[in-house]
């Protein structure tokens, strides 16, 4: 399945099986994905059709010329741009049958259980501890899953934890090797007795951002993802992928923060001033520059998985998101001041462009931390991309259990 015309016959053979105007949205989205039509760069039975990656795009035109539902992206965000190449890659046959498809429609949303209160930027120095109950070694084989793990720990800044019903968890597997080596990957079921999700609060006032406590939590063997000590490695696969998600965004031209700005400035001639104006058509090419580069990073994924590259991108999202809400602030004068409600609030998703000006202010501060603080990433950017020396690090090949904590 490599022509376009032959994905647009299909999908308007779909259409025309399936009418959005009298279909059910959840079972259009079910049919859908198993009409290989979902993600068509993901093998057949998985939602998908083995056609390049580019292709995507004649199969959503037409579902959106049909005013067809999606399957609202931005409230599983984690599960699509995160967890699902990431079962895709290193799943078994029977887990990713068993969590793509709900993934994919929505009815089973995702969280990530990777950051800890002592492992932020230093994200291998986790402490959360999974050990074997019973059927097998620390160290078992894929030809040996059996038995249970029983996870202990604390997670934080869990994004959605209060909406998922599944999270990627990585946890300590082995203490007596370096950090990196001693990490095993999961998938979590989050109605798991002993998973306590409590809210965190933030700058905005509201708390989409969640403090997670497993204690005695049991996870059996066969919701393993990878080996057990390589979880690092498949982490790996879903952190390039989440900076990808960031930071590479499809947007028309004008689309984000930047469209927010450009329309205030149309609209309100009385705020304008010769610096103002300066710094907005910085920011615009700047934002016009960055979105064609993220356009560029897509059409390379028809290769393969995101690599390094991803963590420019997120770098440049997170700075000019700020930059330009900024300037949004400055623009408005004192009407830039308020805010508009600071009420506790456990939102399913992150509305940059539905809030008002203070609330994109406010959020755009997480930019540069989440997904991977700017300080590791500039590191990534330094050490994988440009080739430059890596920093020295004297616990590289210290045993986690000897580091000082």
């Amino acid at each position: 399945m490599t022509d376009a015309e032959e994905l647009r016959r299909r999908t308007r053979e779909f259409l025309a099986a399936h009418p959005p105007a009298t279909t059910d949205r959840l079972d259009f989205l079910r049919a859908r994905f198993d009409a290989g039509l979902a993600w068509v760069h993901y093998p057949q039975g998985l939602g998908g059709l083995g056609a390049p990656r580019s292709l995507q795009g004649v199969v959503d035109a037409e579902l959106a010329a049909a005013q067809a539902p999606d399957n609202d992206p931005r409230r599983n965000g984690i599960g699509l741009g995160m967890a699902a190449p990431t079962i895709l890659a290193y799943g078994t046959e029977e887990q990713k049958r068993r969590f793509l498809k709900p993934l994919w429609t929505g009815e089973e949303v995702w969280c990530q259980l990777f950051s800890e209160p002592g492992a932020g930027s230093d994200l291998a120095a986790l402490g959360t501890r999974a050990v074997r109950e019973d059927g097998g070694t620390s160290r078992s084989s894929e030809a040996e899953r059996g038995g249970q793990w029983v996870v202990n720990g604390q997670k934080v800044w869990t994004s959605g934890a209060h909406n998922a019903r599944w999270a990627i968890l990585i946890a300590r597997t082995d203490p007596a090797v370096p950090k990196h080596a001693g990490i095993t990957y999961f998938a979590c079921d989050m109605t798991h007795p002993g998973v306590d999700v409590r809210p965190l609060r933030q700058i905005t006032g509201e708390a989409e951002f969640n403090e997670v406590f497993l204690t005695d939590v049991r996870i059996p063997d066969t919701d393993r993802l990878g080996e057990v000590g390589d979880g690092w490695r498949v982490a790996q696969t879903t952190l390039n992928n989440e900076r990808v998600a960031i930071g590479g965004m499809a947007l028309p031209r004008e689309g984000g923060m930047i469209g927010k700005v450009a329309q205030t400035w149309r609209e309100r001639p009385e705020l304008r001033t010769h610096d103002l104006h300066q710094r907005l058509l910085k920011l615009w090419v700047e934002a016009e520059v960055s979105r064609l580069t993220a356009e560029r990073l897509r059409q390379q994924l028809v290769a393969g998985q995101p690599g390094p590259e991803g963590a420019g991108m997120k770098l440049a999202f997170a700075r000019l998101n700020q930059e330009i809400s900024g300037l949004e602030v400055e623009l408005r004068g004192e009407e830039g001041l308020l805010y508009d409600d600071w009420t506790l609030r456990r939102p399913e998703l992150v509305d940059f462009t539905g809030r008002g000006a203070g609330y994109r202010y406010l959020r755009a501060k997480g930019n540069s931390i989440e997904g991977g603080t700017s300080e590791v990433l500039l590191n990534i950017v330094a050490e994988r991309v440009l080739g430059l020396p890596a920093e020295p690090r004297t616990d590289k090949d210290v045993a986690w259990k000897d580091l000082a904590r």
